[in-house]
C-alpha cells in the first residue's frame, strides 16, 4: 500500500467514524471470547459441504474440543498411548492442520502425539478481554496438556514458527515438563529491522483508528482468491528468491507465494495455505483479533528475555555431573535445544538466525537443520523434518 492509498483511507474512515460509532453502540457487548466456527459455520453445513472444507474438523484424528474459561481448544492426540509424547504448536495464520503430516510422520514411529489449534485459529475460541501474549499461549499450553487421559508432565516440545517463541516461553517457565525442544523456523529472534514502515504504521503506530486498522489487517493478511499453480514441493522457487532477500515483517502469514501455494498435506495435495488461511478470515471471527494481538504481544521479534532464561536453563543442564539422571542425554538433559531451518525461508533467514542463536544459547546450546525450502518446511518436507528432529533425540 503506497503513502497516498494509505492516506485516503485514514480520511475516508475517519469521515465514517462517527457513524461506525453510533452503530457500536448499539450492539450487545461481545462475551469474552469469539466462537469458532466449529460453532457459528459448521453446525449450518450439509456432510459433504463439511467434507469439502479447507480445514474440516476430523482433519486430524483423536479429535476433542476441550471447554476452558477462555473458550473453547481444539485439540488432536493419536499415536500408541505408551509411546513417547510429543507436543506440535503451529504458527500465527496457520492452524494445527498444518502440522498434521508432521504429527503423522511421529504416530507412524510409535510416538504419542498431541497437536491443538491456538486461540483464534482453526476450531479455537479467541478471548476477547486478554492480550495474545506469552503468558496467555504458556496458559493455553498447559490447559491442553491437562485435557489428556494421560499423563503429560515429561515431552518433547516441536515449535513452529510462532509455535517456536512460544515453545521458548514454555520452556522457561515449566522447564522440567520438557524433554526436548525442537524448534522449526522459528520466530523470537527475528531482526527488528525486517518490520518495515506500513507495519510499524498499521499494528503500532496508535495514528490509525482501530477499527480500521482491523480492516486493514484482514485485507492484507487474506490471500488472494487465484493463487499461481505450485511446483514440485509446493514452492514457487521464482517467488522464494524474489522475497528471501525482502522480508515481509508479518511473520509466517507472508512467506511468499512459495508459501501461500504450498499443499497443507500430501493427504490432501488439493488444500493450499493459502487456502486455510483465507477460509479462517472468512469464517472465523476472532482470527483478525487474534493475528494483530499476537503481532503485537507475543514474542516475535529479538530481543527477547525468554532466551536468556532458555540459555542459563541448558547452561545448568549441561554441568550436571550425572545428566542420565534426568533420562535421555540428548536434548534438553544435555543442555541443547535443535533449530530446523529452511535454506530459502524469507521470514526466518537462515544466517541471521544461526549467528543470534548461537550468540544468546551459546555455540554449545544449539543445533542446526539446514534443509532446502522456505517457511512452507514442514508442510512440504515433513519427512525430512521428522528425520533431523528424530535423529536428534536419538543421537
Amino acid at each position: 500500500m503506497s503513502k497516498s492509498m494509505l492516506l485516503t483511507a485514514t480520511i475516508t474512515a475517519t469521515a465514517w467514524l462517527s457513524v461506525h460509532l453510533v452503530l457500536q453502540s448499539g450492539r450487545k457487548t461481545k462475551g469474552l471470547f469469539i466462537p469458532s466456527p466449529g460453532t457459528t459455520v459448521v453446525p449450518e453445513l450439509q456432510e459433504q459441504e463439511i467434507a469439502n472444507l479447507p480445514y474440516p474438523p476430523d482433519a486430524l484424528p483423536g479429535g476433542r474440543d476441550a471447554i476452558t474459561p477462555y473458550g473453547s481448544i481444539r485439540i488432536y492426540e493419536w499415536g500408541p498411548e505408551e509411546g513417547e509424547k510429543v507436543l506440535f504448536i503451529h504458527g500465527i495464520s496457520t492452524p494445527a492442520v498444518a502440522l498434521g503430516d508432521l504429527g503423522h510422520e511421529f504416530a507412524n514411529r510409535g510416538y504419542r502425539v498431541m497437536l491443538f489449534d491456538l486461540f483464534g485459529r482453526g476450531y479455537s475460541d479467541a478471548p476477547t478481554d486478554l492480550d495474545y501474549d506469552a503468558r496467555l499461549y504458556v496458559t493455553q499450553i498447559l490447559l491442553v496438556l491437562a485435557s489428556s487421559k494421560l499423563s503429560w508432565t515429561a515431552f518433547h516440545l516441536v515449535g513452529y514458527s510462532l509455535g517456536g517463541c512460544l515453545g521458548v516461553s514454555f520452556m522457561r517457565y515449566c522447564p522440567h515438563m520438557v524433554r526436548s525442544l525442537s524448534l522449526v523456523a522459528s520466530g523470537g529472534l527475528i531482526r527488528p529491522y525486517h518490520v518495515g514502515w506500513q507495519s510499524r504504521l498499521l499494528y503500532n503506530s496508535g495514528l490509525i483508528p482501530e477499527f480500521l486498522v482491523r480492516i486493514l489487517v484482514k485485507r492484507r493478511i487474506r490471500p488472494k482468491d487465484e493463487q499461481l499453480p505450485s511446483t514440485a514441493g509446493g514452492v514457487d522457487i521464482i517467488s522464494v528468491e524474489i522475497k528471501k532477500h525482502f522480508p515481509s515483517g508479518d511473520g509466517d502469514s507472508n512467506g511468499g507465494d512459495g508459501f501461500d501455494s504450498a499443499t497443507i498435506s500430501k493427504f490432501r495435495p488439493d488444500v493450499t495455505v493459502a487456502s486455510i488461511v483465507r477460509w479462517q478470515v472468512d469464517h472465523h471471527e476472532g482470527f483478525v483479533t487474534a493475528f494483530l494481538s499476537s503481532i503485537r504481544n507475543a514474542p516475535i521479534y529479538a530481543p527477547q528475555d525468554d532466551w536468556k532464561h532458555l540459555a542459563m536453563i541448558l547452561e545448568t543442564r549441561r554441568q550436571l555431573e550425572h545428566p542420565m539422571e534426568l533420562g535421555s542425554i540428548s536434548g534438553i538433559p544435555a543442555g541443547k535445544v535443535l533449530m530446523v531451518i529452511g535454506e530459502d525461508d524469507s521470514v526466518v533467514v537462515k544466517d541471521e538466525i544461526i549467528e543470534d542463536a548461537e550468540q544468546v544459547l551459546g555455540v554449545d546450546g544449539v543445533e542446526f537443520a539446514i534443509l532446502p525450502g522456505g517457511h512452507e518446511l514442514p508442510f512440504t518436507m515433513s519427512s525430512s523434518v521428522a528425520s533431523a528432529i528424530d535423529g536428534f533425540w536419538h543421537r
